[in-house]
């Protein structure tokens, strides 16, 4: 049986008047993240009638490279700006792939 990957559905949204500067944090992650070992793909979506919803789609070979990413400088300097960019910590789903 080959290996699954680990998928992550993440969702963002911005506080009020915050959503040009979330989406220009959240794209600021996607070059880093995307050459980080074991990322199969990391996209970022917004939802067009919410201009301030955000979702990452992101497939990690292993729960350990998720694990590293979670480490990784870039994911750790936005912690502290999301109570002031966001309205909530973000809504963060992790999916196992069974077929």
């Amino acid at each position: 049986m080959s290996a699954k990957n680990t998928t992550v559905i993440a969702t963002f949204q911005a506080r009020p008047g915050k959503e040009a500067e979330l989406k220009q944090v959240l794209i600021g992650l996607v070059a880093p993240t995307r050459k980080e070992a074991g990322c199969v793909n990391y996209d970022l979506h917004i939802l067009p009638e919410d201009v301030g919803k955000f979702l990452f789609h992101e497939n990690w070979t292993s729960q350990a490279h998720l694990d590293a990413h979670l480490q990784s400088p870039h994911i750790q300097n936005l912690l502290p700006r999301v109570e002031e960019l966001c309205v909530a910590f973000p809504e963060i789903k992790i999916w196992e792939q069974i077929a």
